[in-house]
């Protein structure tokens, strides 16, 4: 048998453990803390009979106090729905106008909106509304349709060449490809490009590329380029393109919308 090591300076045997020369003391635990260890021993044992705690094959244990937070949550959602029941009630009675100018129903239709828009919107719009390519910016002045409360309630109502909704909005630009030229093409690009103070390659196309532009986009997009919210035709002389800028990127567009 091993004889325990004593150290010299306290007189108290090690553990018999050594790192690097060091040696632990074999102390006893002070007895607050064993006590209260042994605490939350009882405690734990009581807690997992009070309690929700066992898990079973399908359930848990039920504890003998029939404590549900299930039960605490359907409770807390019922009052909550009780508590809203009267706004989501008069919103749905009044029109965009009438909650506008009341404050309370407008906080309360922008909060549940904002909800919405994270369910529903988000997966094109972005969580910032920031767009991507292809799906606008609502961030930002630009839009097809018009940026009023009417305009967008009308929007979202009623989608964009949705088939099934007779209210739906139309707009669809012909694939110019099957009507003009590649040159044609190329130079109408350089025009519209040229509208947003946008690089153009060759400058000789511009004018040219004015009259195939008046000759073939003018009754959307407006002799001057700014676009119809009435056709859903977007302003071409801003920087803000939805499927990309450059006369590249506006070609493409003009061969197969």
């Amino acid at each position: 048998m091993t004889e325990k090591h004593i150290d010299e300076a306290t007189g108290v045997a090690t553990t018999g453990h050594e790192w690097d020369g060091i040696r632990e003391l074999n102390n006893p635990l002070p007895r607050w803390w064993v006590w209260t260890f042994y605490a939350t021993i009882i405690w734990a044992i009581g807690y997992t009979i009070a309690y929700p705690a066992w898990p079973m094959l399908t359930s848990a244990t039920t504890g003998v106090l029939g404590f549900s937070s299930r039960a605490d949550v359907k409770t807390e959602l019922a009052a909550a729905e009780a508590a809203k029941a009267q706004y989501v009630a008069a919103v749905a009675e009044k029109s965009v106008e009438e909650i506008v100018k009341d404050d309370t129903l407008r906080q309360f239709a922008a909060s549940a909106g904002a909800a919405a828009f994270k369910v529903n919107c988000v997966q094109c719009h972005g969580s910032g509304a920031q767009g991507s390519a292809g799906y606008p910016n609502l961030n930002d002045d630009d839009w097809l349709w018009g940026g009023s409360i009417d305009q967008i309630y009308q929007t979202v109502m009623h989608g964009i060449r949705f088939d099934a909704d007779a209210d739906t909005r139309v707009s669809e630009m012909p694939a110019f490809g099957d009507m003009l030229d590649a040159t044609q093409i190329a130079q109408v690009s350089a025009y519209v490009a040229s509208l947003s103070g946008g690089d153009v390659a060759d400058t000789a196309m511009i004018e040219p590329g004015k009259a195939v532009f008046a000759d073939n986009c003018a009754s959307c997009h407006g002799e001057d380029g700014k676009g119809s919210r009435d056709l859903g035709a977007p302003n071409l002389t801003d920087a803000i393109w939805l499927r990309g800028s450059g006369e590249a990127a506006i070609a493409a567009q003009v061969r197969t919308p």
